[in-house]
Order: C-alpha cells, then structure tokens, then sequence
C-alpha cells in the first residue's frame, strides 16, 4: 500500500481533533501572526490533577503554576492575547496530542508574539521539552528612520520527549564559516553547521519558487527543518499550509505530509503546485 500524501480543506482545529494520538513525527505551522478578525472562543483548558497526569490529555505546569493561571494572566495582560491565543491554543493543545513520541514541534511568528507563545508552550510541552529559539533574520522591505528595522522571524522548537527526539545534525546542509582563514582548509571547505540564527533571503518576487501567495515561505527553511528533524519515511504536519512549501519539501526529501488549509486562494496554490505529485485532496467532513 503506497503512503499517501493529503491536503485536507477545511478548519484545522476539527481536522486536528479527528487525528490520532502521536500521527505524525514532525509539524511546522506558521499561523497568520496577527488573525484580525473575532475568533470564536475556545472552552479547551488544561490543568494539572495531582499525580494522575495523563501525557495524552493533561499538560504539566510552568514551574509549579497552573497552566490555566498563566493563560488568565496574560491574557489579563495585554488585551490581544485573548483575541489572537483563544484561537491559536487549542490548536497547539492538539499539535501536542498529536506528535509522535519522538516528534518535534516547530512555531514560525513574528516579534510581536512570540514571547507569549514561548510561555504557552512551556506549558503545554513542558518547559524542558524547549530546544531552541531559532531567528530567521533577512534584508528586505521598508526601513524606517525611528527605530531599527525588525528584519526577522521566530521560529520556536518543541519537543514531545527532551530524552528522545530525532535530530540528524548530519542531514543538514552545512554554511559557510564568516571566518573561514581561523578553522582549518578542510573545515572551510566542508562548512559549519549552522547555529540558532539563519541568513536566508526571502521568496524572490521574481524567482522560480515563487508561487504568488503573498506569505509564502522558503523551501531552504524548510528544507532545514525537515532534514534535521525527521527521517525518511516519517510523516510532516503543517495545518496552517498556505502555499504548500512544508509538503513541496517533505515531499522531495522522502517524507509523507499531511496538510491543512480552508483559504480557497491556498487550496488553488498547492493544487497547481502539487500537479505532478500523488496528493490525496479531501474536504473534512
């Protein structure tokens, strides 16, 4: 039986809580960083109960303090975060469920979120299941004179179990060293492996990848994530799909992907861009 490649039109929420516990190895989601529009709310909560903590359903806490008492406190903090983490919570609660037990989570946003979501994280995984904060910094757009340009993205990894989650260091394609007359020729030629802050330029408007959905990201981004963070073989989850670039990528390095989008302009994109690959297209029900 061949693995099966879907695109799932429809809400990602419903589609995550239809999946089965630990379904896939690896999941990258670059949710709309700022919705803009009301979100229905969310009644989902997890809390801590005792010693009967069960990893399937519960979250442990952030150094002994409830999980829901973080969540009213920043919500109680900056009135945005109701509107824009009502929405995205439930769907990291079920990003949780739904990782393998060596599976790895990673959290494409923008300045103006990440921090909370670096707490709500550290609650729903587990503040020991954190590994990296990765920037993705580039030059490109308008600059203003008041204050320096915010020229980066955060990228946030979690994940399932600190004690065993795939990380092929060797898989990834190594940079240039900045210095390369301080490491040995061999090294320079080889190249470094790259640290927690990635150089990479944006989708050319005029380049081969470009797709013309406006928040398209990189196949190099990608291509680095899936790399390191998944074997051959292993299923890719990104339910916030946009263009397809997770698919397009896992699809070239050997993995299965499922992905999940309701936009109609996203559904034509990866329909046009997944032409020539066996791509299972459903609607949820």
């Amino acid at each position: 039986m061949s693995v099966v490649n879907r695109v799932i039109e429809g809400d990602n929420l419903a589609v995550l809580a239809s999946m089965a516990d630990g379904a896939v190895d690896l999941i990258y989601v670059d949710p709309p960083f700022n919705t803009g529009r009301v979100q229905s709310r969310s009644t989902t909560t997890a809390r801590r109960q005792g010693a009967s903590l069960t990893p399937a359903r519960s979250h442990a806490g952030f150094q002994g303090v409830a999980y829901e008492r973080i969540r009213t406190d920043l919500k109680s903090y900056d009135d945005r975060f109701d509107d824009y983490w009502s929405f995205l919570e439930p769907r990291l609660i079920e990003a949780w469920r739904v990782l393998s037990p060596t599976g790895t989570l990673y959290l494409h946003l923008d300045y103006r979120e990440a921090h909370y979501a670096k707490v709500l994280l550290d609650a729903i995984f587990g503040r020991e299941s954190f590994i990296n904060e990765i920037i993705w910094a580039y030059d490109f757009g308008g600059k203003p004179k008041n204050r320096w340009p915010a020229k980066h993205d955060t990228i946030l990894m979690y994940v399932k179990d600190p004690a065993r989650y795939t990380f092929n260091a060797e898989d990834v394609e190594r940079e240039p060293y900045m210095a390369p007359g301080l490491v040995t020729p061999e090294k320079a030629a080889r190249g470094k492996m790259p640290t927690d802050v990635w150089w990479h330029t944006i989708v050319s408007p005029t380049g081969k990848e470009k797709t013309g959905y406006p928040t398209q990201k990189p196949e190099g981004i990608l291509r680095r994530i899936i790399a390191a963070s998944s074997n051959p073989g292993d299923r890719v989850l990104d339910f916030f799909a946009g263009s397809g670039t997770t698919g397009f990528v896992a699809h070239e390095l050997g993995r299965p992907f499922t992905l999940v989008d309701e936009n109609p302009e996203a559904l034509a994109v990866m329909r046009t861009r997944f032409a020539s690959i066996d791509v299972d297209f459903t609607r949820a029900d």
